[in-house]
């Protein structure tokens, strides 16, 4: 450097935001070389790039202790007060922030700067209004240029942290109590960003940033934003005003104080500050300093001895302790690079200093910063080390520098791990940085430079996720700043804005996203309804427009469009006319409601009109009359589907041609029900349950949504559920008998497999008998039944015993089985017989007709508990190997019939005619046909009717008087009875006749 003539220099003075940085930038780049240095290496690569912006990349060069950018040919030199090259000559020379000259640790570097450096025509020194009498004294030809503060700083008195308006910066003095007010603002409003000294710059800039930009409103910082940081700062709140300055705790002085304060309000627009969080408020004096920027003046600055005598190293000690001869400068406390070479000049290091190269050589080590904060003798070891290499070897040992870099090397861990870890790599960065002191420096630059930076993102990371709610600040954000881009809905219904996770929007109802440690605040659901607010717009115009086909009504009573539920069903004035209760929220009124209630209920009534329409028009048939209007409009009551015991007298009295027309309107006349087929389907069930429901119990009733899933698998029987209310199952089209319910359809095709086996007569029926024949108008149990009802066993046997059947069980004659070659159908049928006694499973439905004959009882007994089938156990053996049979257990053949028939109402005999006599039936009268389709009303049928409570089931059982006269299981020996024969036949006459020789 050289020494410019004293008329060149200029002292721009001022407070905070007097455009001081700005005017040194302007008139460096008005010069064709220029250099300025900045106290912090965050602000030193903020005017780095404004420069680059201006000038170029090629002509700007950046030198810190821990970075070095220099291109060819710079023109323009940008660097922190520490690292400025003083070899360089450059046209203008500007030094910012020069109060910094006060400073126990760096204050000398700043004076020796503005005592010595020069720029070649012009030299700028830049600071506070404080240091002008310093100036005066040192430079007394030094021109002092006062700059006015562009706006004004209000004093606001004091806040709670949670009531801080936005744009907020609070100030504390300790890493855990930044940490703490951080926490507190994040849960009452939204999150702050972290700004500290022992941040990496890299991480300082992310977080500044991250305030800059709007993610957060609130900046919780120490005294690092009160130098050269220039930062949107509507008010400045100080949480405490005494700090550790690394010697002791002391108050901050009133300069300090400004200093800070002095960040509120930028360029025209004024600023306020305060006191927050248990601090005393300022008293009147204070308050008229701060907001008038009048402080004592600086009197003394920090000075060291730059003329150093590296002859030895007790000489360069010696140097290090000279004072200065001005009252002015002061001879700085012992500081960490002096008290590093008293630590090496006491060990064996030492020697390896010969001459004045060995001696500067270990001061330039002992400069090294202490960025980790260690006691002196470990950072003093670290020194001794890297001195001894280069003092030996002329480089740094590569694997030891190499182990020491990679122990930096993990990005994991909490946030003091990772400041930890940063400090240690910023040491490595220094020594990478320093010429000629590695083998390859580039190569250990970008290294420490990238894990640097890692680590930093890594920090910054754990900062935000910590402090920081990126969607509570986004959403506060997109309420100030319309012109964001819009948020993204997946088909999830995720509701994100700039890739944050908003909530869920499911039809017209928000949910907000909570996170761990969410404040309840109206504001942020505000501003989430108001980010949402134009979709659910938009989708109350694509909803009122939208297609038929895009509404599903679910089982629960809800309606669904495009797969969001948008609205359920409420119970209505009439069965078939509910009510649609809309589930929105707040933001859709007005219009956009109106028009979705209205879509809605009109896409109801068509539902309902178009699933039931069978049902629906029975309300009022045009062609139906007297009692068949009525039964119509019983079935319309019923949803289609009425017990025909109900209406048993009204169907008796219609004719033939008014049961043609109700035909023709879709009505059944079954054995059991009188019903609408087409309504039986699952849709209209499904649909009926629903409405039934509504009138009856709600649709959170048990079983309201679970039969429509089984009325969907298609089973034809399952058993009834306690809880489930009768009534629904009937209304689903299931009749409940016994603990099974048996669908509607299915059981009327039981009763066409079961009349035509009770109609037929064995002795007369010619060719093979069809399976499940029987005599005595009964029949036996077949697998095409046990298949049609899904049923088997005493299950089916309590259904047969429901439906008015009792069971006859003969024991059978054990037979000798000849052992004959099996069938191919052999193992199969032996295997369906053991495993499905007299039973398979079910096959589709299909509609019935009633059983339409009369037949002989089998038993008066009840069916009994259990129904045994034959089983024909078999031995089976293999080559050289034999086994017994196990004795057969009793084997019985079940026949069943209805009940209520007595032996003399049998219509097949058994006997004898003699050979050669014809067989002569009586005239009959011809039996009008019934039309097909149409079955027998088997509630008419007495056979079929349960019999009276109290009924004695034999009425030929013996009176109790005589129950002991024979053995308990010994029979009755069965009286002769006389033949009856009919009065037209041959027999009668000839009966009559030997009757007659008799008497």
């Amino acid at each position: 450097m050289t020494f410019a003539p004293a008329q060149s220099v200029k002292a721009i003075l001022g407070p905070t935001n007097t455009g001081k940085t700005y005017f040194a930038i302007e008139r460096m780049l008005a010069h064709p070389t220029g250099m300025i240095g900045l106290p912090l290496r965050l602000l030193a690569r903020e005017v780095y790039q404004r420069c680059v912006e201006r000038v170029g990349e090629q002509a700007v060069a950046l030198i810190t202790g821990e970075e070095r950018i220099v291109p060819a040919k710079p023109r323009f030199w940008v660097c922190t007060v520490e690292a400025m090259p003083t070899d360089i000559r450059v046209d203008c020379l500007a030094i910012d922030e020069i109060q910094t000259a006060t400073d126990f640790d760096r204050g000398h570097v700043f004076t020796d700067r503005i005592l010595h450096a020069r720029g070649r025509y012009e030299t700028l020194l830049l600071g506070a209004a404080t240091m002008a009498p310093v100036i005066r004294k040192l430079l007394p030809d030094a021109e002092i240029i006062d700059r006015p503060r562009f706006s004004q700083l209000v004093y606001a008195g004091s806040k709670k942290i949670s009531r801080q308006p936005a744009r907020s910066a609070i100030v504390a003095f300790s890493a855990r109590q930044v940490y703490a007010i951080a926490e507190l603002i994040r849960r009452e409003r939204g999150g702050a960003a972290v700004v500290m000294g022992a941040l990496s710059p890299r991480t300082r800039n992310a977080q500044v940033e991250l305030y800059q930009n709007g993610d957060v409103d609130f900046l919780v910082a120490t005294d690092a934003i009160g130098m050269g940081l220039n930062l949107d700062i509507h008010h400045v709140a100080f949480a405490d005003d005494s700090k550790f300055d690394g010697h002791t705790s002391r108050p901050l002085t009133p300069a300090e104080l400004g200093q800070i304060a002095g960040r509120a309000g930028r360029h025209a627009r004024n600023g306020t500050f305060g006191v927050t969080g248990g601090t005393q408020g300022f008293d009147e004096e204070m308050v008229v300093a701060l907001e008038t920027h009048d402080f004592e003046p600086i009197k003394v600055l920090q000075w060291r001895n730059n003329r150093l005598d590296y002859a030895s190293i007790p000489a360069l000690l010696n140097s290090l302790e000279a004072t200065s001869d001005s009252r002015t400068l002061a001879r700085v406390p012992i500081a960490k690079d002096q008290r590093a070479l008293e630590f090496v000049s006491r060990n064996e290091a030492s020697k390896l200093a010969r001459g004045l190269d060995g001696a500067r050589l270990l001061w330039e080590c002992c400069q090294i910063p202490d960025y980790q904060g260690i006691s002196p003798a470990n950072h003093g070891e670290i020194v001794t080390r890297i001195y001894s290499d280069l003092a030996k070897r002329g480089k740094v040992d590569d694997d030891w520098i190499a182990e020491q870099v990679r122990f930096c090397d993990n990005a994991s861990g909490d946030m003091d791990t990772l400041s930890n870890r940063i400090k240690q790599i910023r040491t490595w960065t220094f020594v990478a940085n320093r010429k000629n002191w590695l083998a390859d420096p580039s190569h250990w630059r970008e290294k420490t430079r990238d894990i640097e930076d890692r680590l930093s993102d890594a920090l910054h990371e754990r900062l935000t996720q910590r402090f920081v709610d990126r969607r509570t600040s986004v959403l506060l954000r997109h309420l100030k700043d319309k012109r964001m881009a819009s948020p993204e809905i997946n088909e999830r219904g995720e509701v994100r804005l700039e890739g944050h996770l908003i909530g869920t929007l499911e039809g017209f109802r928000f949910t907000l996203a909570r996170n761990d440690g969410d404040a309840d605040i109206k504001s942020l659901r505000s501003a989430a309804d108001q980010v949402v607010a134009p979709e659910i717009h938009n989708r109350a115009d694509r909803l009122a427009g939208a297609p038929n086909e895009e509404f599903v009504l679910a089982t629960d009573g809800r309606l669904r469009w495009k797969g969001d539920i948008v609205a359920e069903l409420v119970e209505g004035d009439t069965l078939y006319r509910p009510r649609m209760l809309i589930l929105a929220d707040e933001t859709l009124t007005g219009t956009d409601l109106e028009r979705v209630q209205d879509r809605l209920s009109l896409w109801l009534r068509h539902h309902v009109n178009t699933i039931l329409e069978p049902v629906m028009s029975l309300e009022a048939p045009a062609d139906l009359e007297g009692a068949a209007r009525g039964i119509g409009f019983q079935l319309f009551e019923h949803l289609g589907l009425i017990p025909r015991s109900q209406v048993a007298d009204e169907v008796k009295n219609l004719d033939q041609d008014v049961r043609g027309k109700m035909r023709k309107l879709g009505i059944k006349f079954g054995a059991y029900h009188i019903y609408l087929p087409l309504s039986l389907k699952p849709a209209p069930r499904e649909l009926a349950l629903i409405l039934f429901a509504l009138k009856n119990g709600g649709i959170r009733q048990p079983g309201v949504t679970d039969i429509p899933h089984i009325v969907l698998s298609g089973r034809t029987s399952f058993v009834v559920d306690p809880e489930v209310n009768t009534r629904l199952y009937e209304i689903a089209g299931f009749k409940v008998v016994g603990k099974r319910a048996v669908r509607v359809d299915i059981l009327e095709r039981l009763a066409d497999i079961i009349r035509p086996l009770i109609a037929l007569d064995p002795t007369r029926h010619q060719g093979e008998l069809p399976s499940g024949a029987a005599e005595g108008n009964g029949f036996r149990v077949t697998v095409e039944m046990t298949s049609l009802l899904g049923c088997s066993g005493e299950d089916f046997a309590s259904i047969l015993n429901s439906l008015g059947y009792r069971v006859k069980r003969t024991l059978k004659v054990a037979e000798t089985v000849v052992p004959a070659e099996a069938s191919a159908e052999a193992p199969a049928l032996e295997e369906n017989l053991s495993e499905n006694p007299a039973t398979t499973e079910a096959t589709d439905e299909a509609p019935t007709e009633a059983i339409a004959a009369e037949a002989t009882p089998a038993e008066d007994a009840a069916i009994p508990a259990t129904t045994i089938v034959e089983a024909s156990p078999e031995t089976e053996a293999t080559a050289g190997e034999t086994a017994s049979a196990a004795p057969a257990e009793p084997e019985y053949d079940e026949v069943w019939s209805p009940s209520g028939k007595r032996a003399e109402t049998k219509r097949h005999e058994s006997r004898r005619r003699p050979e050669g006599e014809a067989r002569q039936r009586p005239e009959r009268t011809p039996v009008k046909r019934r039309p097909e389709g149409e079955v027998q009303d088997l509630s008419k049928a007495q056979h079929l009717k349960p019999k009276p409570e109290g009924r004695v089931r034999n009425e030929n059982r013996r009176p109790e008087s005589q129950k002991g006269e024979r053995a308990k299981f010994q029979q009755p020996r069965e009286e002769k009875r006389e033949k009856v024969f009919d009065p037209d036949s041959p027999f009668a006459k000839l009966a009559a006749l030997r009757d007659g020789k008799a008497n």
